[in-house]
C-alpha cells in the first residue's frame, strides 16, 4: 500500500492549513488568549445567570465568573498546585527519566534496528497503528513511550519519522474509542453510563464489556483506513527524510560492536524480566497484593495495577537502559545514568512552559462551570430534535466532537451529558451501551488536531526533534487527514451498527425496552 507520489489536491489544501496554523502565535500565547476569552465569557455568563439543572443530582449548575473574589484567590494562591496537578505533567516527567536512559544508552536504537530488519517497511504502518490501539491499556504513558519510538522506527527503516509519529498518534488518540482489548477506560465510561441508566431503570444491569465488539470492530476496521492515509496522503506530502544534526544522532545511537550489542540486549532482557517479576509479585502476592484493591469488586480490583504502569514503564526503561549501557560501555558509572536522565529532562523543557499555561486554562474552565452547563444544554437540545435512532446517535457523536474542543476530559464530559442523554435515548428505544458507543466515537476524533488537548503540545515537542520549524499548523495539517478519515469511518460505523442492530458486546443490544 506504500505510495511514492502525493495526492495533489490534498497537498495543496493541507499546505494552506499548515501556513495558516504556523502563522498563529506560540502555543503559550494561544493559551493565554484562550484564558482571556474564557474569563470574559465567564463574566458575561455569570451576569446573565446562565445555568442548567443536573438531572443526576437535581441541583442547579451555575456559571461562575473567573474574576470573582473566590476564583481570583484560587488562581493566585493555588498557582503552584494548579500546575503540578496537571494530569499529563507528572506522567511525562516520570516516564522520561527512564526513557532518556534507554534512548541515550543505545537500547532503543538496538531494539528498533533488529525489529526493522525483520519487518518489511511495507507493514510498518499497520503494525505501529495496531500497537497504538493496544497501548490504550497504558493510558497516557503511550504518548511518551510509543510516539517517539515510532518516529525512530520509521527513520531506521528509511521512511519519514514524522509519518511514524503521526501513525502512532492516530492509534493512541484518534482511535481512542477503538479498544480491541477492553481497558480501564471501558470500566470507567460504562460505569458513568450505568449510573445514568439507573435514573430511569433502578434495576438496570450493565456489563462493563458492553462496548467490546463495537470498539474491537472500530480498532481493527480503522487499520486499513489509517494505513491508506499514511502511505497515500501523509508520507508522500512529507517527502523524503534527510538525516541531519540532532535528528540523525537520535537514530544512529548504537553499539559499534555487534557482540557488545548482543551482550547488552541479553542483559537488558534479564533486567526486563526482573521488572516483570516484581510487578507480578506486587499483583499476585497471596494475602495482600499491593497492586490489587481488595475492597473493590470486578474489574475495579485491578485499578491500582493499571495506575502503577507509569512507574513500571519508568523502571523498565531505566533498568534495561542501564543494563544495556553497562554491557556496551555506554554507561561506565551511575553518573552517566544521571547525566542521561538530565539530558532527557532538558529535551522536554519547552513542554513544561506550555504545560504551565495549559494547566491553568483547563483548571479555570472547570472553575467557571461552563463545561457542564454546555454539556447539559447540548444534551437537552439533542432530545428536542425528535430524530430516528441512527440520526439521533450521529447527532450525539457530532455534539461530543464539538464539545471535545472545549472539554478535554472524556469522563468529565460524559459525567455531565450521560444523566440526560442516556435516560432520554432509553425512552426512545436505544440502549445505554449504544448511546455510550456513539459518544465515545465523537470524543476521540478531534483530539489530534485540537491545540487545547492536553497531549497536543507534547506531541508537537516530540515532532520538533525531527524538524525544528515544525509548528502548530504543521501538526494540525499532519493529523487532519487522519481526523477526517477516522470521523468518516466512525460516523458510518455508528449509523450502520444502529441500523443493523448488531450486538455491541456480551449481553449488550442496540435496542432497549423499558420494563413495565
Amino acid at each position: 500500500m506504500t505510495a511514492r507520489t502525493a495526492v495533489g489536491p490534498a497537498r495543496g489544501w493541507l499546505d494552506r492549513i499548515e501556513r495558516a496554523g504556523n502563522a498563529l502565535p506560540d502555543p503559550v500565547v494561544i493559551f493565554l488568549i484562550l484564558i482571556a476569552v474564557l474569563a470574559a465569557v465567564s463574566v458575561v455568563a455569570a451576569a446573565a445567570g446562565w445555568s442548567a439543572v443536573n438531572p443526576a443530582t437535581g441541583k442547579a449548575v451555575v456559571a461562575e465568573s473567573l474574576l470573582s473574589q473566590a476564583n481570583l484567590a484560587k488562581l493566585f494562591v493555588g498557582m503552584p498546585e494548579t500546575f503540578t496537578a496537571f494530569p499529563p505533567l507528572g506522567l511525562v516527567i516520570t516516564v522520561m527519566i527512564g526513557a532518556a536512559v534507554a534512548e541515550r544508552s543505545g537500547l532503543f536504537a538496538a531494539l528498533i534496528g533488529r525489529a526493522t530488519r525483520r519487518l518489511s517497511t511495507r507493514f510498518l504502518t499497520p503494525a505501529v497503528f495496531l500497537i497504538g490501539v493496544l497501548s490504550h491499556q497504558a493510558s497516557d504513558a503511550a504518548y511518551v513511550v510509543l510516539i517517539p519510538l515510532a518516529a525512530i522506527v520509521y527513520a531506521k527503516a528509511g521512511r519519514h519519522p514524522l509519518a511514524g509519529l503521526a501513525t502512532a498518534f492516530a492509534g493512541i488518540s484518534g482511535a481512542f474509542a477503538g479498544n480491541v482489548i477492553p481497558a480501564q477506560f471501558d470500566v470507567l465510561i460504562l460505569g458513568i453510563t450505568h449510573a445514568a441508566a439507573t435514573i430511569l431503570d433502578p434495576g438496570h444491569v450493565l456489563n462493563p464489556l458492553g462496548n467490546w465488539w463495537f470498539t474491537a470492530a472500530l480498532g481493527l476496521g480503522l487499520t486499513p483506513v489509517v494505513w491508506w492515509v499514511t502511505d497515500r496522503v501523509v508520507e508522500p506530502r512529507l517527502g523524503p527524510w534527510r538525516h541531519d544534526g540532532e535528528a540523525a544522532a537520535v537514530v544512529d545511537i548504537a553499539a559499534d560492536d555487534p557482540a557488545a550489542e548482543a551482550r547488552g540486549l541479553r542483559r537488558a532482557g534479564a533486567a526486563a524480566l526482573g521488572v516483570v517479576a516484581l510487578w507480578a509479585a506486587l499483583t499476585f502476592w497471596p494475602g495482600g497484593a499491593p497492586l490489587v484493591d481488595e475492597a473493590a469488586t470486578g474489574p475495579a480490583r485491578d485499578k491500582p495495577f493499571f495506575e502503577s504502569l507509569i512507574a513500571g514503564f519508568m523502571l523498565l526503561f531505566l533498568l534495561t537502559g542501564w543494563a544495556y549501557g553497562a554491557a556496551t560501555g555506554a554507561i561506565r558509572s551511575h553518573r552517566d545514568v544521571v547525566a542521561m536522565a538530565t539530558e532527557g529532562m532538558k529535551s522536554i523543557a519547552p513542554y513544561l512552559i506550555v504545560a504551565f499555561v495549559a494547566a491553568h486554562f483547563i483548571a479555570m474552565f472547570s472553575w467557571s462551570n461552563l463545561g457542564p452547563v454546555m454539556a447539559i444544554k447540548g444534551a437537552e437540545g439533542l432530545g428536542a430534535l425528535d430524530l430516528p435512532r441512527p440520526a439521533l446517535l450521529v447527532s450525539l457523536l457530532l455534539i461530543s466532537l464539538v464539545f471535545d474542543l472545549f472539554i478535554g476530559s472524556a469522563s468529565a464530559k460524559w459525567s455531565a451529558m450521560a444523566p440526560i442523554v442516556v435516560p432520554m435515548l432509553m425512552l426512545l428505544g436505544t440502549s445505554p451501551e449504544m448511546t455510550t458507543a456513539a459518544y465515545r466515537m465523537g470524543d476521540s476524533t478531534i483530539n489530534m488536531i485540537s491545540p487545547s488537548a492536553s497531549n497536543f503540545v507534547l506531541v508537537l515537542v516530540l515532532a520538533q526533534r525531527w524538524r525544528k520549524d515544525f509548528g502548530v499548523g504543521s501538526l494540525i495539517a499532519l493529523m487532519l487527514p487522519y481526523a477526517l478519515a477516522i470521523f468518516g469511518f466512525g460516523l458510518a460505523l455508528v449509523a450502520g451498527w444502529s441500523a443493523l442492530e448488531l450486538p455491541l458486546g456480551p449481553g449488550a443490544p442496540v435496542a432497549y425496552e423499558l420494563a413495565r
